[in-house]
């Protein structure tokens, strides 16, 4: 059996030779060969560099979160408004509707928003940073009885 692998092997040699060390077109397969393989080297690193790239800033976000954590420092009620304003442009399709109010990190949340978006909206916004409470005057909507708001007629240029 090892006879017969080493005579494989030989002639495999010698056929890849051949094929390489050809006089009219072995330059041109030699050439072709350091091309792939230098394009798989570069191709490794940047794999290897974006891989670790994202793992750092993945490490330093945690590190920067875990620092707001465990920093005591109130936020004002501005900078809150604003932040819930966005978390809510998140979870409600029309946060126009919502009137949001914060004095003290406690958050008055008032408007009309559908029924399924009601309790999203109170549970995303009460569990972020900086909100002491939050007080919910949201009228829910029935899903049939949406009347037409801002934003809602359709795009001319969408077909029906």
């Amino acid at each position: 059996m090892n006879t017969v692998f080493r005579l494989v092997a030989t002639f495999a040699a010698g056929a890849a030779a051949m094929y390489y060390l050809d006089p009219t077109v072995g330059r041109r397969r030699r050439a072709l060969a350091r091309d792939q393989a230098v394009s798989a080297c570069h191709d490794a690193e940047h794999f290897a560099r974006a891989k670790s790239k994202r793992a750092a800033d993945r490490v330093h976000g945690v590190l920067a979160e875990t620092r707001s954590r465990m920093a005591a420092q109130p936020v004002d009620d501005d900078r809150l408004q604003e932040r819930v304003r966005a978390k809510l442009g998140h979870v409600i399709d029309q946060s126009g509707a919502v009137e949001v109010k914060v004095h003290d990190g406690r958050v008055v949340l008032s408007g009309e928003v559908s029924e399924a978006e009601l309790e999203e909206a109170v549970r995303a916004v009460s569990a972020m940073r900086g909100v002491e409470g939050v007080e919910n005057r949201l009228s829910p909507i029935p899903r049939g009885d949406r009347s037409k708001g801002v934003g809602d007629e359709p795009s001319p240029n969408v077909p029906h």
